[in-house]
């Protein structure tokens, strides 16, 4: 089948996914394995006094029960984000550890491990050990941690404070917004979420004594950070960790790294000399996966008499959690810097962001991982100014684009954007949109009852930021192709575009390629999937692997030929004598020379991309009820060059999806005790197919990145970006005809329907 880049090719993971015959971690049995179940806190901050496990050790089948003390000799979980405080200090980083031996801080955390014979001995037991925790208060909100006499989290990190991030000229920032015509200021809550994945996460360890290694079979986003990192916890050398992976049913930046279960599988595998398995419930998921998001933010934005802006100022805090996770405190420090001022000319930007510990499960990188977050401040911050002004929001938008003739063109953030058309994006997002007769479905939904609002979403997004990855082509004796990325696919669907790039440099049939990912031992480079880098970064490298097999196959077929390779033409898979007929191609030359046109490269380094786009959302309001329904969307995209049009189209869906969940319905609350008040799917709601809107429609406009091979730009992300703003703008565009000109999310129809009442007692 000829396939190239640029055709809607189907995802070739999924005729084996449809049949049922995906699989998953837990689907993974080994000979002679065992159990193991996690007993965790059930306070969210206090002494832990006693683990009295000895009933559970007797209870039948039950092979072991670990605590902390058993654990003692490891090394502890990192954050691996090197930033530091305003002042130049280092970021304060609490030791920890897989078990907690002396205080538990958050419902949820980790304290003992019971392996059995089975798992539901292994869970009898579990519930069986006695744990004696002494109560102390807790603190869960961010902006709460950082007040006087709050409860500590870490005795050794005064006020809470893990991170006093700053980035910017403070007094350049001062000066601009004293000078400035009209300065809007916004207080904006980006609420906590639940990862909530479709699998939740699962191991399986099993320790061989004869080499001293270890094989770990678990979700992940890149089997060789999660080799390192296990590894650098268990004290031995990176050869004696092996990390596997298969389908992964979703992760968003949850499943990118060690958990302390893992820890204990290992311990446990060798303690035993058997394998041991575990797999979440979807209770312990809602506790033990990192959360996404809660941010509290003071955007602030300064506007000349003209509206063009001045100065773009973020200010407040961000939620931890208990401990910092490898990524934690990127997506408000590093990410709103590189994110917030969008597309538009923006002379200053200042980020101050506190990152504080809180009595809560630690957070995470979630779907964009702070690339939202920081589009949606500046986009409502449009909204809020140009009604202050009293110019038109679209007026405001244009007046301020960056333009095309303007590229490359160096933000505030000291990112370079290359490439972009953000101006004709907006304009065909308005036609796309039928903005033109939003009035008159305004004035039916007036008639219906309804409020009706149009919200405008434009975003820009850093992808990753600069790095290498691996792109390795083996040629197998059947004639197939093996394709290895040290990317990895929890979702996405890699291996259909992957074949297509090379299917298009080398003149391969698609349907012979199979892409390998899931194997530390067959990797042997690459920084995994994240922060949409993959077909940038993964496909990058893919194409200029492509290039070294044709550099050896001219020297190749040169000697086939006894001419020299300077003569050797490369066309449509085949290499041909210039000026003759006599040719050879690819898979027959591989045939003839096994092994010889085998490449393993590693790319040099690929610098960020810049995806961008305009959404446009429009939702009716019921006064009476105060339920938000979206009714239409429409989402305009620069990816660059678009290597399979159905998977980035959805990709979009899903991000957009997840954007309008956060918007509409999510958000993850603790009481002042810190008990997790929606702590499953009965009081945690996840958006359905009821609540999306029937068409998401989803045009491009592609504008090639200059900076990788394909000109490719991230999309995984950008979805979330475009709903979150678009969306959250329609509400306020519908709820302003009764006087609010402020909500915060989650816009569910309880907050709707009171914020309507509040307004109409207060006139």
């Amino acid at each position: 089948m000829r396939v190239e880049i640029g055709q809607a090719v189907q995802r070739t993971e999924d005729p084996a996914l449809l049949r049922g015959d995906g699989r998953y971690t837990d689907d993974l049995n080994e000979p002679g394995q065992a159990y193991a179940v996690m007993v965790r806190s059930a306070h969210a901050h206090g002494i832990l006094k006693r683990i009295e496990f000895e009933k559970a050790k007797r209870m039948p089948g039950v092979l072991a029960v670990y605590t902390g003390a058993d654990l003692a000799a490891y090394g502890t979980h990192k954050c691996e984000v090197p930033l530091q405080n305003r002042d130049g200090s280092p970021m304060r980083a609490p030791l920890r550890r897989s078990l907690q031996t002396d205080k538990v801080r958050y419902v949820g955390d980790p304290i003992a491990c019971v392996v059995a014979e089975t798992a539901v001995r292994a869970k009898d037991a579990a519930e069986a050990v006695e744990v004696d925790i002494e109560p102390l208060p807790a603190v869960t909100a961010a902006n709460e941690a950082a007040k006087p006499g709050a409860p500590l989290v870490h005795e050794d990190v005064p006020g809470n404070c893990a991170l006093d991030f700053h980035y910017g000229d403070s007094g350049k920032i001062a000066a601009a917004f004293a000078n400035a015509a009209h300065v809007t200021r916004l207080a904006l809550r980006n609420t906590r979420v639940v990862v909530a994945a479709m699998e939740p996460r699962a191991a399986i360890c099993a320790f061989d004594e004869g080499s001293g290694r270890f094989t770990l079979s678990a979700p992940c986003q890149g089997v060789l950070r999660m080799k390192s990192q296990l590894a650098d916890i268990m004290g031995v050398a990176p050869e004696k960790v092996r990390i596997r992976t298969w389908h992964v049913g979703g992760s968003f930046g949850m499943k990118g790294y060690i958990y302390p279960e893992y820890v204990c599988l290992a311990h446990a595998a060798r303690a035993l000399g058997r394998p041991v398995k575990w797999t979440d419930e979807r209770s312990g998921s809602f506790l033990s996966d990192h959360h996404g998001r809660d941010h509290e933010m003071g955007a602030e934005l300064a506007l000349d008499e003209e509206g063009r802006f001045l100065a773009l100022r973020l200010t407040g805090h961000a939620n931890a959690g208990a401990f910092l996770t490898p990524f934690g405190p990127q997506p408000a420090t590093r990410n709103a810097v590189r994110n917030s001022i969008s597309v538009y000319r923006t002379p200053l930007l200042e980020i101050s962001t506190k990152v504080m510990f809180t009595h809560t499960t630690p957070t995470g990188p979630y779907r964009g991982a702070g690339r939202p977050e920081a589009n949606y401040y500046m986009e409502r911050l449009i909204d809020a100014a140009a009604a202050e002004m009293g110019i038109d929001r679209l007026e405001l938008r244009r007046r301020n684009h960056i333009r095309p003739d303007e590229m490359p063109y160096k933000a505030p953030s000291e990112a370079v954007y290359d490439s972009g058309d953000f101006p004709a994006i907006l304009e065909k997002a308005l036609v796309a949109a039928d903005v033109r007769s939003f009035p008159e479905r305004k004035k039916q939904s007036r008639r219906n009852g309804k409020l009706r609002g149009l919200g405008i979403g434009s975003y820009l997004e850093a992808t990753a930021p600069p790095g290498k990855e691996l792109g390795g082509i083996r040629f197998e004796p059947d004639g197939s192709v093996t394709m290895l990325s040290g990317t990895l696919d929890f979702g996405q669907g890699h291996a259909a575009p992957f074949a297509q790039v090379l299917a298009t440099r080398l003149g391969l049939a698609f349907e012979k390629m199979r892409l390998v990912q899931g194997d530390s031992d067959q990797i042997a480079f690459g920084a995994g999937t994240g922060g949409s880098r993959s077909m940038m970064m993964g496909g990058g490298a893919l194409a200029q692997a492509c290039e070294l097999v044709i550099q050896k196959g001219r020297e190749l077929a040169g000697e086939h030929f006894e001419t020299s390779p300077a003569d050797i033409e490369f066309r449509e898979g085949k290499f041909v004598v210039a000026g003759t007929d006599r040719s050879i191609d690819l898979l027959s030359l591989a045939k003839d020379r096994p092994k010889a046109l085998d490449v393993s490269h590693v790319s040099d380094v690929i610098p960020s991309s810049f995806p961008n786009g305009c959404h446009v959302a429009e939702v009716e309001i019921d006064p009476e009820t105060g339920a938000v329904e979206v009714v239409r969307y429409s989402a305009v995209n620069d990816f660059g060059t678009v290597v399979n049009p159905m998977l980035v189209e959805g990709q979009t869906h899903g991000g957009v999806v997840q954007g309008l969940g956060q918007v509409l319905m999510e958000n993850a609350r603790y009481d002042e005790a810190g008990q997790l008040l929606t702590g499953s799917f009965m009081d945690y709601a996840l958006p359905r197919a009821g609540d999306v809107p029937s068409s998401i429609g989803v045009a491009s406009h592609p504008v090639p990145a200059t900076t990788n091979p394909l000109g490719v730009k991230g999309c995984g992300e950008a979805g979330c970006a475009g709903a979150m703003t678009s969306v959250m703008n329609a509400i306020l565009d519908a709820l302003g005809e009764l006087g609010i000109r402020h909500f915060d999310m989650p816009a569910t129809p309880q907050r709707v329907w009171q914020a309507i009442r509040d307004c109409t007692s207060a006139h």
